[in-house]
């Protein structure tokens, strides 16, 4: 009995033996199905969502987003048959069944070409996705929503969420189409931010002026164009955006347009263009544009960078510190060996986790970038002072110094005060380190501190909902985000009151100056970065019975307006004055541009005018603006297709579906 007793043993032993020693072998590779997403001329489409469906249509397994370069790829994979569907808002979803993955170690590949959705079918889409929503079953005043949380949901965003017995429910007033988007990690859990604690500043719309009393014009330039990404995540969504989320200076200037550029030494040019204003044919529509210089990437000056990453709890999931990973790694592709990048980190505390790397170590930086996991609460403050600090030790004094923050703005240990912040940013701008800022995620994003931050610290501001912005910022427009060609922009025109009885500057609400700080050289203004360009458009007014119905002020009662000096040059319009400075400069320079000419008829004009002013009457639409004139959606969609011109990268494609969406979230919310 003993020995079988020690067989037995003997057994049981060998067996677990072999069970320990497969346990530790390499497992198979499993099979992989990956491709391209393309459109119909060929252009790749990044952003996509490729995702396994069973045989009703409904999200069963692995999905994915193609990149900068329109791949992807599904992994981890078992042999069998697979449904996949292919989805981007304002696209036609593709469907590819039966695919068969003969082995678990098979490569399936699997392209895809899509094609614009026509007005209809997106506006069939939106109606859809708002009628499926399930009904109110909470108290009066409340709205619990239970939705599904699939892989374009996380990516998009969609309500404020609580898990309750299992169950995500959305929170929000009935009927509302302006809840925020879900900040949902990948297996679906509602983050610690329950509630949607998302800040954007409040707009008050430019009103018209009257020439007589105020003649000048002076604002700040603004090369920012977060704004338009944040919109373009609503409306992705089937919602409208806040209309303190839409910045019309923001929305005209993510687009480039067809500006000459700048001869000489001089770091930009200015351009004009006059018509007749679209929205009001009564009124006169003013396009002032600024290009800067284009320098070639291998010209550009060395960069000391420094990563500066938000790795706290609220930064889970694909949408954040997921996306900056994908971000950042498109950036250091970009860079080269002259280049150098540092990182640092900070959530309940802050660290360095790469000491400054020049970018001929690549794999090292990508390495160092792919360990960051998220977790934590937020020392935001600290972070910052410690990326100076690295930024310092490294400092080039020929080259460009720049703390690159990543973050959903919610900072919340640290400084004591946002003052304090602000103050230690501007001190560090005047020691020649600037910051910009890259915004990640939705639900608790502070939209209203990111914007402030970059303005101050003299750098840029943009919010990156997808890989294909990411590309967009971090790789088409890698100059215009990092190398600075004049700091301290400032723009002032001067109506001539013979011509002009009044105006209203579009957007630029935040941006506005006193006329006194124009040629006050202590004043900080906005940035302009290599190949940029910033656009104004102004509404004109010419008649003075037309002025005085759209005037918010009473004529003085004990002070004489006085009439306007007959000038001899009566053939000028208006005068633009430009003042900049040199980027390590203190002493600005000036440009000086008289407009005397009218204008053409409005089918004359530029694409640039012309498309300009479709996306300036869209932000009006979004925000109700009571100055949008008997413009509607199905306008801007026209004018922005007679001025599509040349557009390989697809934005200006993109904005009309995204006017098309606008137009049909619109209708439903009406009904």
């Amino acid at each position: 009995m003993k020995k079988v007793t020690s067989i037995a043993t003997l057994c049981v032993l060998l067996f677990s033996a072999a069970a320990a020693l497969a346990l530790f072998q390499p497992s198979k590779t499993k099979a992989i199905i990956k491709g391209k997403v393309t459109d119909k001329n060929g252009i790749v489409v990044m952003g996509a969502a490729i995702e396994i469906i069973d045989a009703s249509g409904k999200v069963k397994g692995a999905t994915t987003q193609t990149d900068a370069n329109g791949n992807y790829k599904l992994g981890n994979l078992n042999a069998g048959n697979y449904n996949l569907q292919c989805r981007l808002v304002g696209y036609k979803t593709e469907t590819r069944k039966n695919i068969v993955v003969k082995n678990d170690s098979a490569t399936v590949v699997v392209d895809f070409i899509v094609t614009a959705a026509t007005e209809t079918e997106a506006s069939e889409t939106v109606a859809t996705k708002q009628k499926n929503k399930p009904k109110q079953i909470a108290p009066s005043g409340i709205t619990f929503v239970q939705e599904a949380v699939g892989a374009y949901h996380r990516a998009f965003g969609g309500g404020m969420y609580k898990k309750e017995n299992n169950t995500l429910h959305q929170y929000g007033n009935e009927g509302s189409l302006r809840a925020m988007p879900a900040p949902i990690d990948d297996s679906g859990r509602k983050r610690e931010d329950e509630f949607n604690t998302t800040d954007y500043n409040l707009i008050v719309e430019n009103e018209f002026q009257r020439v007589h009393e105020k003649p000048l014009s002076t604002l700040s330039i603004d090369v920012d164009v977060a704004s338009y990404s944040m919109v373009r995540s609503y409306l992705n969504n089937g919602q409208l955006p806040p209309k303190d989320a839409v910045r019309i200076e923001e929305l005209i200037n993510y687009f480039t347009y067809n500006y000459p550029q700048p001869k000489g030494n001089v770091p930009f040019a200015v351009s004009s263009e006059m018509s007749d204003c679209p929205w009001n044919t009564k009124h006169k529509l003013l396009h002032v544009g600024i290009s800067g210089k284009e320098i070639e990437k291998q010209n550009l000056p060395p960069s000391n960078l420094v990563f500066l990453i938000d790795v706290s709890g609220s930064m889970q999931g694909p949408t954040r510190l997921g996306l900056v990973k994908q971000s950042l790694r498109m950036l250091v592709n970009e860079l080269n060996e002259k280049d150098h990048i540092a990182m640092v980190v900070y959530a309940g505390a802050s660290g360095v986790i790469l000491p400054s790397t020049s970018c001929a170590y690549k794999d090292k930086i990508l390495d160092a970038l792919e360990k960051l996991e998220a977790g934590g609460s937020t020392a935001g403050a600290a972070g910052i002072e410690l990326a100076y600090k690295t930024a310092k030790e490294h400092f080039l004094p020929n080259g460009n110094n720049r703390v690159i923050l990543c973050t959903d703005g919610d900072f919340n240990v640290g400084i004591s005060s946002d003052a304090e912040l602000i103050r230690l940013i501007e001190q560090k701008r005047e020691q020649g380190t600037f910051l910009s800022v890259l915004g990640y995620g939705m639900g608790n994003y502070k939209d209203n501190k990111m914007e402030q931050l970059a303005d101050k610290g003299n750098g840029n501001y943009a919010y990156i909902d997808n890989i294909m912005e990411a590309n967009k910022v971090l790789v088409q427009q890698m100059g215009a985000t990092l190398h600075t060609i004049a700091k301290d922009v400032k723009i002032q025109i001067e109506f001539n009151p013979e011509k002009v009885k009044g105006y209203r500057l579009i957007g630029y609400e935040n941006r506005l100056l006193a006329d006194r700080d124009f040629n006050d050289d202590t004043k900080d203004a906005g940035e302009i970065g290599a190949g940029a360009g910033v656009t104004a458009l102004y509404e004109i007014v010419t008649d003075e019975n037309e002025l005085k119905s759209l005037a918010t002020t009473d004529k003085l009662k004990y002070q004489q307006t006085k009439e306007p000096l007959v000038t001899n040059r009566s053939n000028e319009w208006l005068n633009i004055k430009i003042r900049y400075k040199e980027p390590q400069g203190t002493t600005s320079k000036l440009i000086e541009n008289p407009v005397n000419d009218k204008g053409t008829l409005l089918a004359n004009t530029s694409d640039n005018f012309k498309f300009s002013a479709a996306v300036a009457s869209f932000g009006m639409l979004l925000r109700d603006s009571k100055y949008k004139g008997d413009f509607d959606f199905d306008k801007v969609i026209a004018l922005a297709k007679s001025a599509k011109g040349k557009d390989d990268e697809g934005y200006r494609a993109e904005f009309i579906r995204l006017s098309q969406i606008a137009k049909s979230v619109g209708e439903v919310s009406k009904k």
